[in-house]
């Protein structure tokens, strides 16, 4: 094998060994040595690849924010106008609540410590902006179309993320017993009802 790969698949075992120890055990109470003796690598190798706890959280952060921006450049390539586009957000929030179920206490753990840690709050804070940004300026496409209604769009694309965000969160704690897709299809709707255009009279 490869010095490259053995590298890469030494990194990928510490971060799935990471994300296992922070998701039971909180990023407080997790050492570096646990982190190591799960994923069966010495202190040596978990320092080559990350400087400290903290860089190997914010990885496993990057990560997992990497795949919403795969899901909205999806989303955004594939839509015939912004009405669409956003009746589209269902899919998702289906991906993200399908492949990230279990790991719900990470997720926790991300917005916990964004609270208390100044790098780990711009870390988050960042994405957040920059989902802002995407709906904004999805909505003032949506302006100019003539599907979407004169509206403060920066107001608007916030209440889009924290609809979003508030489903995500309403999803992974509560994954039984409900149709999510169903109710992000009536949420989504309900929005739609109060950003598209009027009819002429």
């Amino acid at each position: 094998m490869k010095q490259k790969d053995r590298a890469e698949k030494t990194q990928q075992r510490l971060l799935d060994a990471a994300l296992r120890c922070f998701a039971e055990q909180g990023y407080d109470a997790t050492a570096v040595a646990t982190i190591c003796d799960l994923a069966q690598v010495s202190k040596g190798a978990f320092y080559h690849h990350f400087d400290s706890k903290q860089a190997i959280f914010l990885a496993l952060m990057q990560r997992w924010l990497a795949a919403l921006d795969q899901q909205l450049e999806t989303l955004q390539a594939n839509m015939s106008n912004v009405p669409q586009g956003l009746r589209s957000m269902k899919g998702v929030l289906g991906e993200v609540l399908r492949v990230g179920g279990y790991q719900l206490p990470m997720y926790l753990e991300f917005w916990s410590r964004a609270t208390r840690d100044e790098q780990v709050w711009h870390e988050t804070i960042e994405p957040f902006q920059r989902y802002r940004s995407f709906f904004e300026a999805m909505l003032n496409t949506g302006i100019e179309e003539g599907s979407i209604r004169a509206i403060e769009t920066g107001h608007a694309a916030r209440i889009l993320v924290a609809f979003a965000v508030g489903l995500l969160m309403q999803g992974l704690l509560e994954p039984e017993g409900t149709d999510w897709t169903e109710v992000t299809d009536l949420g989504l709707e309900i929005l739609m009802q109060g950003l598209k255009e009027n009819e002429p009279q």
